[in-house]
């Protein structure tokens, strides 16, 4: 797998910054930036032109879903992977229709986040097990 550029946004910079370390020693993986809300996140793709973004829903400014569809206007290519707390179907649903690959719950980031990124750079849908058959959409 070629490097893959990655950009973290959630508000709470402590969770930033631990997904950051769980996520630097991956050999395939490149920490391209951070953001902690979803204008400066827009700035950071249009800036960075990172391959995926790791986001959450809950975002000061823009909501991350409005985010998603945002990126995906402005960065067709770039793959998105929701990391959040909410698990609400509703929620699933709206994130993926607003253009994300993958959903997961960060109470399953610690053993699911690697599968969630591979599946959404091998253009597959993934969501957790916390949210598995939530973001059905029909």
């Amino acid at each position: 797998m070629a490097l893959v550029r990655l950009l973290v946004v959630d508000d709470f910079r402590l969770w930033r910054d631990c997904i950051q370390e769980h996520l630097e020693g991956h050999p395939d993986l490149q920490i391209a930036g951070s953001a902690s809300d979803g204008l400066e996140a827009l700035e950071k793709v249009r800036e960075l032109q990172p391959d995926l973004v790791l986001l959450d829903i809950s975002l000061p400014k823009l909501s991350g879903i409005e985010t998603a569809r945002q990126i995906r206007k402005l960065s067709p290519n770039c793959k998105i992977v929701f990391l959040t707390g909410h698990s609400y179907p509703e929620m699933v649903r709206g994130a993926l229709e607003a253009g994300g690959c993958g959903y997961v719950h960060k109470e399953d980031a610690l053993t699911e986040l690697f599968a969630g990124l591979e599946a959404a750079l091998a253009g597959q849908q993934y969501l957790s097990s916390s949210v598995m058959g939530l973001g059905e959409v029909t």
